[in-house]
């Protein structure tokens, strides 16, 4: 049963766009892998980006600059 988690910034990602996540990484598992659909998980976790460091530094400040 795999697992995989996905890490992004809350910002802008549609609902469409992480259905495409999840579809694509799960139809790579399975044709890399051989893992079964039905089995997979994916889960997207939104970060703010004032609690997301790149550096030393939030990546809202990385891109207030």
């Amino acid at each position: 049963m795999p697992y995989v988690n996905i890490k992004i910034t809350r910002e802008g990602a549609t609902a469409e766009q992480k259905a495409q996540l999840i579809k694509g990484v799960t139809d790579l598992l399975r044709d890399i892998l051989g893992k079964n659909p039905a089995t997979t998980v994916v889960v997207i976790d939104e970060v703010d980006t004032d609690n997301w460091g790149i550096g030393g530094e939030t990546v809202s400040v990385l891109r207030a600059r």
